[in-house]
C-alpha cells in the first residue's frame, strides 16, 4: 500500500499541493524542483532519444490513411466532383463541411499563442507550440479541401491576382476568392509565428546534437542563433509583432468563412449571427482538439511536469465558456426563425429538428451543449479520462454542426420537387478519413523532430516564478 501511495504522489497529476502553496491557486503551471538544465533535458528528450516503436506504428497507420487521401483526391481530379455524393440541391457537402471543420480547428493555435501572449497569460506556456503546429496542419487540410471542391483545381491560379496580360482578374465578389486570401494569410502568418518561436530551441538542438547531419540540419534552420542579448531583443520584437498581426486573424478568418453562407439567400444561412457564431465555434472545436492531442502526448513523452493539470483545466474552462456561446447561437437561430414569421426559415429549422436527418441534429446538441456542462465540476475539469472523452465528443459535435448547417439546409430547398437526400460515397468518406491521416502524419513528424514544448519560454517562466517566490518569502519575513 505504501508503494502504491508513493507512486501516486510521483505522478504530477495526483501529487498533493506543495507545502506553502497558495490555497487559492494550488495547482502550478510548472512543477517545482526543476532547474534550467533539467527543463531543457525534459523538453528535448523526445527529440534526442531513439524513436519509439509506438511512434512507428502510429506513423504507419496515419501514413496509410494519407495514401488513401492521395488516391481519393486523385480519383476526384480524374473523374470529377461527380465521384462525390453531391447532387442538386445538395451542391455543397463533405468538401465544404471538412473545409470549415479544419479551419475551425486551427483557431485555437492562434488564440493560445497570440492573444494569450499579448495578455501575458502564463498558462499558454507549454501548450502554445502544440496549438501552433495543430493550426498549420489543420489549415493545410482546409486548403486541400478548397482545391478539391473547385471541380477544376488545375485552374486554381485564376484566384490569384497576378498581373495578367489578358486582363483576367479574380472575381472579388466571390466567397471562394475571400477564402483564398483568408487561408493564405492565416497560413503565412501562423507559419512565421511558429517558426520564429522555434529558433532558440533549434539552436539548442544544434548545439547538443551528437551527429553531424543533425547539427547541420538544425543549424541551418536555427539561422545562426547565438542567444546574444541583441538577438533576444530582436526575437522578442518580432515575436510580439507577429502576435499582434495574428490576433485579428482569430476573428477575421472564420468571419470570412461564415460569409460564404451568410451572403446567400438560403433559409438557415442568411443570418447576421453567423460571424460571431462561427468564431466561437472555431475556438470551441480548436481547444477541444488541443486537449484531444495533448493528453496522450504528455503521457507518452513524459511532459506532465511542464504540461500540468492547470493547463488542461484552463483549456476546459475555455471549452465550457465557448460552448455556452455556441449554445446561445443555436438558441438564437431557432428563435429568429420563429420570430421572423418567415415560413421558409421556420421550415428549415423544423426540418433539422424532425426531418430525416433529425438524429444528427440532436446528437450535435448533445455533443456541443450537453457534454461540456460536465466541466462545471472541478473534478471533471481535472479528470484526464473525462476531459479526453468530452473533447472527442466536441470534435464529433462540431463536425456534425457543419453537416447540419450545410447538407441539411440544402437537401430541402424552396421547391419540393427538387428535394433530395444526400448520401456520401466512398470517395467522400475516404477523403475525410484521409485528411485525418495527413494531419496525424504531420503531427507525428512534428513531435519526433521538433520540441513540442518551448524550452526557452518554460525556463523564462521558471525564473519568473522563482523571483516571485523569493519576493514573497522576503515580504513574509519582513512582516514577521
Amino acid at each position: 500500500m505504501a508503494d502504491s501511495r508513493d507512486a501516486e504522489h510521483d505522478d504530477p497529476d495526483t501529487r498533493p499541493p506543495a507545502e506553502g502553496a497558495d490555497p487559492l491557486n494550488p495547482t502550478p503551471v510548472l512543477a517545482p524542483g526543476h532547474s534550467d538544465a533539467s527543463l531543457t533535458d525534459l523538453v528535448l528528450n523526445p527529440v534526442a532519444r531513439p524513436t519509439m516503436r509506438g511512434w512507428w506504428f502510429l506513423l504507419a497507420i496515419c501514413g496509410a490513411l494519407a495514401c488513401l487521401f492521395v488516391f481519393a483526391f486523385s480519383y476526384t481530379i480524374v473523374v470529377g466532383i461527380g465521384a462525390w455524393g453531391n447532387n442538386i440541391p445538395v451542391a455543397w457537402a463533405f468538401g465544404v463541411i471538412n473545409f470549415v471543420w479544419w479551419v475551425g480547428i486551427g483557431h485555437a493555435g492562434t488564440l493560445i499563442s497570440a492573444i494569450l501572449l499579448l495578455f501575458q497569460a502564463r498558462w499558454r506556456t507549454s501548450i502554445n507550440r502544440f496549438a501552433e503546429a495543430m493550426t498549420l496542419f489543420a489549415v493545410v487540410n482546409a486548403g486541400l479541401m478548397v482545391i478539391a471542391h473547385m471541380g477544376r483545381p488545375w485552374f486554381a491560379w485564376w484566384l490569384v491576382p497576378y498581373p495578367s496580360t489578358n486582363h483576367i482578374w479574380p472575381n472579388f465578389k466571390s466567397p471562394l476568392v475571400w477564402d483564398l486570401f483568408a487561408i493564405s494569410t492565416y497560413l503565412i502568418t501562423s507559419t512565421l509565428f511558429w517558426y520564429i518561436g522555434l529558433i532558440p530551441d533549434l539552436a539548442t538542438l544544434r548545439d547538443s546534437a551528437t551527429s553531424k547531419v543533425k547539427r547541420v540540419v538544425y543549424g541551418l534552420f536555427a539561422l545562426g542563433w547565438r542567444s546574444s542579448g541583441r538577438g533576444w531583443q530582436h526575437w522578442n520584437a518580432a515575436y510580439g509583432l507577429l502576435a499582434g498581426l495574428a490576433t485579428p486573424l482569430v476573428v477575421s478568418v472564420h468571419t470570412i468563412v461564415s460569409f460564404d453562407f451568410a451572403v446567400s439567400q438560403l433559409p438557415g444561412w442568411h443570418a447576421t449571427i453567423f460571424p460571431p457564431y462561427f468564431v466561437a465555434g472555431a475556438v470551441f472545436s480548436g481547444f477541444a482538439m488541443v486537449v484531444t492531442l495533448i493528453i496522450p502526448a504528455r503521457n507518452v513523452f513524459g511532459l506532465k511536469d511542464v504540461i500540468t493539470i492547470k493547463h488542461l483545466e484552463n483549456m476546459n474552462k475555455v471549452i465550457l465558456a465557448t460552448g455556452w456561446i455556441v449554445a446561445y447561437g443555436y438558441l438564437m437561430e431557432n428563435f429568429m426563425a420563429w420570430y421572423s414569421g418567415n415560413e421558409y426559415e421556420g421550415f428549415a429549422f423544423a426540418n433539422r429538428r424532425v426531418g430525416p436527418y433529425a438524429p444528427f441534429y440532436w446528437l450535435m446538441l448533445f455533443c456541443n451543449v450537453v457534454a461540456p456542462q460536465i466541466f462545471w465540476m472541478k473534478r471533471a475539469r481535472t479528470s484526464i479520462r473525462t476531459m479526453w472523452i468530452t473533447s472527442i465528443l466536441v470534435n464529433i459535435g462540431m463536425w456534425l454542426e457543419r453537416f447540419v448547417i450545410i447538407s441539411i439546409s440544402l437537401h430541402r430547398d424552396f421547391l419540393p420537387s427538387s428535394w433530395r437526400m444526400y448520401r456520401p460515397t466512398w470517395v467522400d468518406i475516404s477523403i475525410y478519413v484521409g485528411t485525418l491521416g495527413v494531419f496525424g502524419t504531420l503531427f507525428l513528424l512534428f513531435l519526433r523532430f521538433v520540441p513540442a514544448v518551448s524550452a526557452s519560454e518554460v525556463k523564462e517562466l521558471r525564473h519568473e516564478m522563482s523571483e516571485e517566490e523569493a519576493h514573497a518569502a522576503t515580504s513574509h519575513e519582513a512582516h514577521s
